[in-house]
This record gives structure tokens, C-alpha cells and sequence, in this order.
């Protein structure tokens, strides 16, 4: 290890200097993302195919979503990226505690989606929605009987998409976890915050994934229900 390395907090000895970490970082990031995007990818198409093949029972099954249980939890996660991006902020300045409140209130703010996420399946399972074991009722709660096998289908893909973007939410709080307690401990500093910067990628990622859900599984519905009828 050269002696600049070693007189450099947070300087990895593979590194030359913060420029060339951080920069490693960033890309490393990115094409991990990268590889985030093609597997979502899979399933939008997924959703594409089927949706163009079952467009009625799509339209049925959206009636079955909490609209706006799911308009809050966009709103939840378009909050939760401006707090990041508020923690990043403050980190390249060197503002410890400003940083950590700001990682507190994205924290509060990915749990509040949890939880809301955990009463909408909560409402599905009550209902016989889960299309593992689905079971028809003439009901409001449930579609005309000729759609349910293709309502099962959409109910398939809402559960895959939506299960998966909440298996990211909890490890992103996971890792945000973590991060808060290596700036609890100091670890960060105006010089070196290229975890924090790097962590707001992958946060802001799993909320943009969110924007492209919201619209395609809850508003499919919901447009026809208010402006169709």
C-alpha cells in the first residue's frame, strides 16, 4: 500500500485515489442496474404479451387493485427519492447529522410502503384473490365468471411484479440500514461518501420501477371505471 493510500480514510489499497473509487463504484452500480433492467424487463414484457392477448380480463383484474392505496405508496416513494437525494446531498457536504435524518426519514418512508403493500396482499388473501388458490365468488369483490381464468393471469403477474419491487424495497432498507450505521460511526466525510451517492442509484431505481407499475397494473381499471362508463 503506498503512503498516500494509507493516509486516506475510506481509500481502498486497490485505488489510486477517491476520483478512481468512486468512479469504480458508480460504474459497478450502474451495470448492475443494468442487469436490474433487463430482468424487470422480462416482466413488463410478460405483461405486454398477455395483456394484449387478455385485454378484458387485464381491464377486470385492475378493477381487483386498491387504487388508492396504491396512488399513496407512489406518493410515498416520490417523497422517499427527494429525502435521498437530500441525504446525498448532505453527505458530499460533510453534514453528518442532516445526512442521517434524512436516511431516518427515507427509512420511515420504504416502511410506511411495506406496510401498506402487506394490507393490500392482506385484502387479496381474504378474498380468495391469490390465484394459487383462487376461488370464484359472485361477488364485487370478485369479476364476472368468464374472466376469472384470464383474471388469474393478471392477478399471476401483479403478484410476480409487485412481490419482487417489494423484495428490492426490503433490501434496499436493508442496505440503508447499514449505511446509516457506518455515518452513525463516522465513516463518511465530505471527502468520502461514495457509498451513500452510490446507495441513492439503486434507491432511486427500485422507485422509478414503481412509476412504470403504478399506471400499467392499478390505472388500467380505473380509467375505464370514472371515464368509460
Amino acid at each position: 500500500m503506498s503512503d498516500h493510500a494509507a493516509h486516506v480514510p475510506g481509500l481502498a489499497h486497490h485505488f489510486v485515489n477517491m476520483e478512481q473509487q468512486k468512479e469504480a463504484g458508480t460504474i459497478g452500480m450502474w451495470l448492475f442496474l443494468l442487469t436490474e433492467i433487463m430482468f424487470f424487463g422480462g416482466l413488463f414484457l410478460a405483461y405486454s404479451i398477455f395483456r394484449a392477448k387478455y385485454p378484458d380480463g387485464f381491464l377486470q383484474g385492475s378493477h381487483l387493485l386498491n387504487v388508492y392505496l396504491g396512488g399513496l405508496n407512489t406518493v410515498v416513494l416520490i417523497v422517499s427519492s427527494l429525502t435521498m437525494a437530500m441525504a446525498v446531498y448532505f453527505s458530499q457536504l460533510g453534514e453528518r447529522k442532516k445526512m442521517l435524518g434524512f436516511m431516518a426519514a427515507t427509512l420511515v418512508l420504504g416502511t410506511v410502503f411495506l406496510v401498506v403493500k402487506y394490507f393490500e396482499y392482506k385484502e387479496k388473501f381474504e378474498h380468495h384473490l391469490f390465484p394459487a388458490y383462487w376461488t370464484y365468488h359472485p361477488s364485487a369483490t370478485h369479476p364476472p365468471e368468464q374472466y376469472h381464468a384470464h383474471v388469474q393471469v393478471f392477478l399471476w403477474i401483479y403478484f410476480m411484479m409487485t412481490g419482487l419491487h417489494a423484495l428490492h424495497m426490503i433490501i434496499g432498507i436493508g442496505l440503508l440500514l447499514v449505511i446509516m450505521w457506518m455515518g452513525h460511526r463516522g465513516k463518511f466525510t465530505k471527502d468520502y461518501n461514495s457509498p451513500v451517492e452510490i446507495f441513492g442509484l439503486y434507491w432511486h431505481f427500485v422507485d422509478i420501477v414503481w412509476i412504470f407499475l403504478f399506471p400499467l397494473l392499478y390505472l388500467t381499471g380505473f380509467h375505464v371505471s370514472n371515464g368509460g362508463h
